[in-house]
């Protein structure tokens, strides 16, 4: 009897909020970029979209549900992907405020950060001289003083806030103690299984981007969480593509993206969203697995689907 292939969901993090337009090219951040990249990014194999606005004009961070208006509209017309909207879409904002676009549009899934912590990436300041905005230099070398507020007060409330809605969260775990956080949660009745858990590595101040410490990750929510999560690594940089491969090969789903690495190869630029996610289709498909349409996604992951989304 043939094996039954393996079903990848592919995650595709279209922007976020730490490279900004100096980076790269291919950063998109004008509301007609980010459509574009994202419908892209789905008719090359990602069934989720993870979502972050921008400011039309300067490229810098919003949370603003008004950014996120026209850029939702066109892609739902275009594309049956899930939507994912960022709920950790400003460094400094408090929890209202980073909630307000998942509550305004009542997605099917949105991201919710499971711990508080440094979060950095000053590193890069040094990497350029001129800076296409003005907002860009003090934004990225000041990140030093960022610390990345989820406290458990605030998990509640994002809960609570968005329970109504029936969104399926997509819980970042930046660290192992982040997982224990959500034990926590689960057990005061904030979340109910199947949870979905996205792995975060690589971030500065978070555990780092290694096949020792995804293995690690992995049998801490086994043993918390037994069969009733789903899992899927996000790896920064250089790591993104070979923990990406890892993960599919130990039974987890992927995500790739600009947000996470503007690199498409060692040194070498990516020229766009959709070609991150086709190198990952690739291997996936050649590894034995098949990569999920948006549908079984949805299936896997027991979400509300499209017909109830507020956009």
């Amino acid at each position: 009897m043939a094996r039954t292939r393996n079903k990848t969901i592919i995650t595709c993090a279209v922007t976020g909020a730490i490279h900004t337009p100096t980076m790269s090219d291919a950063l998109p951040y004008t509301y007609d970029d980010i459509a574009r990249q994202a419908i892209d990014a789905a008719e090359a194999g990602a069934s989720i979209l993870h979502l972050h606005a921008r400011n039309n004009e300067t490229g810098a961070p919003s949370v603003d549900p008004n950014d996120f208006t026209p850029f939702l509209s066109r892609i739902k017309q275009a594309i049956d992907a899930v939507i994912n909207i960022s709920t950790g879409g400003s460094l400094t904002l408090s929890i209202q405020d980073r909630i307000r676009p998942a509550a305004t549009f009542s997605a099917e899934m949105c991201s919710m950060n499971m711990g508080s912590m440094n979060f950095s990436f000053h590193p890069l300041a040094k990497r350029y001289d001129n800076w296409k905005f003005d907002w860009e230099k003090d934004y990225v070398a000041n990140s030093d003083g960022n610390i990345f507020r989820n406290t458990f007060r605030d998990i509640r409330e994002a809960a609570e806030t968005l329970a109504p809605h029936a969104i399926k969260f997509e819980h970042e775990c930046y660290d192992v103690g982040h997982l224990y956080n959500l034990k926590f949660c689960m057990d005061a009745g904030l979340f109910k299984a199947p949870i979905f858990i996205q792995f975060v590595m690589g971030i500065l101040g978070g555990i780092g981007a290694d096949i020792d410490n995804l293995v690690f990750m992995k049998k801490t929510a086994d043993k918390l969480f037994g069969d009733d999560y789903r899992w899927s690594v996000l790896a920064a940089g250089n790591a993104q593509i070979p923990l990406a491969t890892t993960a599919s090969q130990m039974g987890g789903n992927v995500r790739v993206g600009l947000e996470d690495s503007l690199f498409i190869s060692r040194g070498q630029l990516a020229d766009s969203n959709a070609q991150q996610v086709a190198k990952i289709r690739r291997i996936v498909e050649e590894l034995g697995n098949d990569v999920a349409t948006p549908d079984e996604a949805r299936e896997i992951l027991d979400l509300k689907g499209a017909d109830r989304v507020s956009f």
